[in-house]
């Protein structure tokens, strides 16, 4: 029996201290060391303790935050479903931060998850490409009627003479939605690779175009693949400058976007267009901020409204078979320009979900009925990240 109210602080501090989880004061997020930006993923060394905040810091970046139950959500289950991800009952987990109503009400890291570490980026980098695209179209370098046109009228270094039947079918809109069509086999690509200087810029277009199937209205479904480098393509081609400096320029740098990292092609010497960058939790958190807000930023309208419609709508439905990071309420799985959707299923009553996803489990995912915004990384190919969120966060914000 405890003999005074020290003593039960005392008791109560020691269980804080040794459970596998600390809710810290904003202060104390977890940030990688000088030495541990240059480590790569494999190399970055565990957190000792998850790192859980539900009244995330005000770092002047540009993020509005507030408080965990306070301006929304239920505090309790969301921190529940916290602790069960620093102890591994859901998969391998680096972060996990949400907002509502435009303010990061949560925060936490796991595992090699730090504030200012950009986490690598898979196909998460295609809904970046396909903004950076939106973008070129604000600033009139390109029109909404244009993603309707013949891509390669975009590209002037290309010979179509050689092209296989069809080529001028493909359009940005094909691009974009993954049904260009094209189709090179393995062998072709090994026997590509071999003569790496024919892929140098458009060329790469020119031997795609040169060595593919015929492009049918058969060829033009959903197929995963090539479609963000055909789109890195015509940016380049139709911005002033490069396309690396223009997505630096006019739109990361729009957004208060400095701590990340975008790759170059080896091949083309074009920024990756499909994989390949890193982008921080919180960065993450503004891309689809960004596309909550209909393309604004600071009410600065930096992407059309009518582009980011199109992107977050489910032109396409890709099927149910294999849904990434889906689970028994999961379905209705569809596609828009590098935007996933699906429907998230509470109760009786379904949420449309749009997510930016990336293998291993980058999530950007919005469910706009909600005003309510999610960001996961992840280091696990077999994630339920839209289960979680259908069975366990959802119900938290539902009235």
């Amino acid at each position: 029996m405890m003999k005074n109210k020290t003593e039960l602080l005392l008791l109560i501090l020691l269980i804080v201290t040794n459970s596998g989880f600390t809710q810290q004061s904003n202060s104390q997020a977890p940030e990688a060391t000088a030495a541990e930006a240059t480590f790569s993923y494999s190399e970055i060394p565990y957190l000792d303790k998850a790192y859980i905040d539900t009244t995330p810091a005000d770092r002047k970046d540009g993020i509005l935050v507030g408080e965990l139950g306070i301006d929304g959500g239920n505090k309790n289950m969301i921190v529940k479903l916290a602790k069960e991800i620093a102890d591994h009952k859901h998969g391998f987990f680096d972060s996990f931060l949400m907002a509502h109503k435009g303010k990061l009400l949560f925060e936490s890291y796991y595992r090699k998850g730090r504030i200012n570490l950009p986490h690598y980026q898979a196909s998460a980098t295609k809904a970046y490409t396909g903004l950076a695209l939106g973008r070129a179209i604000q600033l009139g370098y390109l029109t909404m009627t244009d993603l309707d046109k013949p891509l390669v009228s975009f590209l002037n270094d290309l010979d179509s003479t050689k092209f296989v039947e069809g080529a001028e079918k493909i359009t940005l809109n094909h691009a974009l939605t993954m049904r260009s069509g094209i189709r090179i086999s393995d062998e072709q690509r090994k026997e590509f690779k071999k003569n790496p200087n024919q892929l140098k810029g458009q060329g790469q277009v020119q031997v795609l175009l040169e060595h593919s199937e015929p492009i049918t209205s058969a060829s033009q479904v959903f197929k995963y693949g090539g479609g963000p480098g055909l789109v890195m393509q015509v940016i380049e081609a139709v911005v002033p400058g490069s396309a690396k400096d223009f997505i630096k320029n006019e739109l990361l740098d729009k957004m208060g976007i400095a701590n990340y990292r975008w790759r170059t092609n080896g091949v083309t010497g074009m920024p990756e267009a499909g994989w390949r960058t890193n982008m921080t939790s919180r960065t993450m958190l503004k891309w689809g901020t960004l596309v909550m807000n209909k393309g604004k930023w600071n009410g600065d309208q930096l992407i059309p409204e009518e582009f980011i419609e199109k992107a977050t709508s489910r032109l396409l439905y890709t099927g149910d078979d294999d849904v990434y990071g889906g689970g028994k309420d999961v379905s209705k799985q569809g596609y828009g320009y590098f935007w996933w959707s699906a429907d998230l299923k509470v109760g009786n009553k379904s949420y449309f979900s749009v997510s930016a996803q990336g293998g291993n489990g980058q999530y950007i995912i919005l469910i706009e009925e909600l005003d309510l915004l999610i960001v996961f990384t992840d280091d696990d190919n077999d994630n339920h990240a839209l289960q979680l969120v259908a069975e366990r966060i959802l119900p938290a914000f539902i009235n």
